[in-house]
């Protein structure tokens, strides 16, 4: 009886095992000779070019002091790390044996050209959304750059994440395939904006919560979410900023990485907006905006944003305390004042109002903390707006005792938790070679 069990058992499971591999088998695609950038038209390609910048694709397919879109960089699943791609043209270890066919159902479906299931790193559950003809040019422009040679690192997803087949499961369980549809009665430039964002753009990757298996929670979709030791806030009504968001306040911090009202673009952010963003034209901009405010609720507290924005600035304005017996104070007064310091109704956008910004009034300390760090304009990409890092000025102590004092001084929100924690783990974070975790 019990050998029967166990012959039962095991037929169950070789049945199982062949039916995912029966599931998840794509075949492959022809390899073609490596099409002359000179075979494509130059207005498709310039058109590619911007799409590549919706999708902010260099900054995930380029590694640290590595060539663009000649992959190498890690990231973190939370179950390993997994290293993107080789895009460029190479035809050994890059997309240059790939057709456009072959490259448009990686995008659309998550499958290589070689047939194999691609890991969810890479969202093809947004690229999905985008067009036949703007993955085209799209295509286009990643077959025109200069080829690279580079060999694909190894990830270092444990068994059985390690096994391709497996996502096909994943898949059924959270991948919903189709190309974006206009929503009715919403405008074309709404649409726009919710296309852009929730294609290439993909800003739900990293604004949405994950579960346990790494799937976006759909009903909490925008809700917030930690990437790499950030903060990806809400983009909903759950907001932390002190003021709303208004159409005129996205379309700023979008466009050049600030808005006065909220402060500076900083961390994935930056690069999303300097080397990403900055390759769309206007139009899009102000649609991304159009799209998010309408999500946001912000127009429901337009009302009262004046009033609030007198009650938050009365913070800036506020005694910084004896700095002989705070040392909060003190250290506000030596390393912040007097790049900070306000004397007016309205911040201007090179001087940022720390109380108006959500990296003291949101859930954690995380992001207020690597900015402390790590400073902001990098590159100097933001000549109007730097902040240089404290790392090596300020001790984790230091750290602790300044925002701490930030954020009793400069909002009404409780102290937060465990902030020797919080600066430990930045610290880890940003010295943390992602090469090799």
């Amino acid at each position: 009886m019990v050998k029967r069990i166990l012959i039962g058992l095991l037929a169950l499971i070789v049945l199982g095992v062949l039916g995912t591999f029966a599931l998840a088998w794509r075949p492959a695609i022809a390899p073609i000779d490596r099409p002359a950038a000179s075979s494509f038209p130059a207005d498709l390609v310039a058109r590619g070019e911007v799409l590549a910048g919706a999708g902010n694709c260099a900054s995930c397919h380029s590694a640290p002091d590595g060539q663009a879109y000649a992959g190498g960089l890690g990231l973190d699943s939370g179950f390993g790390i997994i290293y993107s791609t080789n895009i460029t043209p190479d035809p050994d270890t890059g997309i240059g044996h790939w057709s456009a066919a072959a490259f448009v159902r990686a995008m659309h479906s998550g499958v290589a050209r070689d047939g194999a299931q691609l890991l969810p790193a890479f969202p093809y559950t947004h690229f999905t959304q985008v067009t036949d003809d703007d993955l085209k040019a799209l295509y286009a422009f990643l077959m025109t750059r200069t080829p690279v040679k580079a060999e694909e690192k190894t990830n270092t997803l444990p068994f059985p994440l390690n096994i391709r087949a497996l996502q096909a499961g994943w898949k059924l369980l959270f991948f919903r395939k189709g190309v974006f549809q206009p929503t009715a009665g919403k405008s074309e430039e709404w649409n726009r904006g919710a296309y852009l964002s929730e294609g290439l753009g993909h800003c739900a990757g990293c604004h949405t919560p994950r579960n346990a298996l790494g799937g976006e929670k759909t009903r909490a979709e925008y809700a917030g979410s930690t990437i790499d030791g950030w903060l990806a806030p809400a983009l909903t009504s759950a907001n932390p900023a002190p003021l709303p968001w208004t159409q005129d306040d996205l379309y700023a911090y979008l466009r050049s990485g600030v808005a006065p009202l909220h402060g500076a673009a900083a961390g994935s952010m930056f690069d999303v907006v300097h080397h990403g963003l900055a390759k769309l034209p206007d139009a899009d901009i102000h649609a991304i905006a159009v799209y998010f405010v309408d999500r946001n609720g912000s127009a429901a507290l337009a009302d009262n944003k004046s009033a609030l924005l007198v009650k938050t600035i009365a913070f800036a304005h506020r005694d910084t305390g004896d700095e002989a017996t705070d040392a909060g104070a003190h250290l506000y007064q030596v390393a912040c004042g007097s790049c900070h310091y306000n004397n007016s109704e309205l911040p201007l956008p090179a001087r940022p109002e720390l109380a108006l910004s959500s990296t003291l009034t949101g859930p954690d300390p995380s992001n207020l903390i690597h900015v402390m760090l790590e400073g902001i304009g990098r590159d100097e990409r933001m000549p109007g707006v730097y902040m240089p890092g404290f790392a090596k000025g300020l001790s984790d102590a230091d750290v602790v005792t300044l925002a701490s004092y930030l954020r009793r001084s400069h909002s009404e929100q409780p102290a937060w938790a465990d902030l020797s924690g919080a600066v430990a783990s930045a610290r880890g974070i940003k010295h943390q070679d992602k090469g090799n975790p």
